[in-house]
């Protein structure tokens, strides 16, 4: 990969360094995702999906959570509109994930916005964000994040077809929890503390509530959106927003911008 430095009158970094940094840190997540890849695999392989339909739709779609789903729905005719549909809305949250990714990538050219956001994932996502609330500002850190967890997906989707005949129910091996495993491990490693059992605790009632009273997906939509509508009203009673503005625009980590520049409290 060549050298990538930021546009003339950028002032948010995008180097070589970044993508190493952000690869280097996402490979324990990424073997978690790979366990999770290979369990795809297997049932993919119990699917009319062809072996390199399969494939192609790991590299090509990149959506461990839809993809998923999308295999309980996959049949002969192939139901295109249901399947584009479910994907939409099992997606939306990547509405949320890029508004949140705005400030980081808004003065990036477009060959580098769209490049990492094609690697953007729910793994990289909560990596990133946590890296760029400890000070982190090269944005490369996503894309280098991005990638691997990228490689570990199709590779391990490949071995799971490859293994489909040897191993004919994940779940005897305990396989099918790694992906709510990797979740739970995001979430540890983006908690900041008591405050977030606010935006936290509302999306997962939310979610839960609307599981039992909505049909398809639209329940991790809800969820989503009213937490995150509770994660604003936090910030704007606790004043939290506008440290996190004013360290987007300075560079310095939201404790520091909290405390005028001087080094900061620790978080709770």
């Amino acid at each position: 990969m060549a050298a990538a430095g930021p546009r003339t009158g950028d002032s948010t970094p995008f180097t070589r360094r970044g993508v190493y940094d952000g690869f280097r840190r996402s490979l324990p997540v990424a073997a978690g995702v790979f366990t999770y890849g290979v369990v795809f695999g297997i049932l993919a392989r119990q699917t009319p999906l062809s072996a390199v339909e399969a494939l192609v739709m790991s590299a090509a779609v990149f959506a461990a959570s839809a993809q998923f789903v999308v295999l309980d729905l996959w049949s002969r005719p192939i139901p295109v509109t249901a399947i584009v549909v479910t994907t939409f809305l099992v997606n939306l949250r990547h509405v949320l994930m890029g508004a949140s990714l705005y400030r980081w990538l808004a003065r990036l050219s477009r060959r580098r916005v769209y490049g990492t956001l094609f690697l953007l994932n729910d793994e990289s996502w909560g990596l990133a964000m946590r890296a760029r609330a400890e000070g982190e500002r090269d944005a490369a850190f996503l894309l280098g994040s991005g990638l691997v967890v990228f490689l570990a997906w199709v590779s391990a989707s490949l071995l799971g077809l490859t293994a489909g005949s040897v191993v004919s129910d994940p779940a005897r091996y305990g396989l099918d929890f790694a992906f709510v495993a990797v979740y739970v491990a995001l979430l540890v490693g983006v908690w900041e503390g008591r405050p977030d059992l606010v935006p936290v605790g509302t999306a997962a009632a939310v979610a839960v509530a609307g599981g039992a009273v909505l049909p398809g997906n639209w329940h991790i939509v809800a969820g989503g959106v009213v937490g995150s509508l509770a994660g604003v009203a936090r910030d704007a009673a606790t004043g939290r927003g506008f440290a996190h503005a004013r360290a987007d625009h300075s560079g310095a980590t939201p404790e520091s911008a909290t405390d005028g520049g001087t080094g900061g409290a620790g978080r709770d």
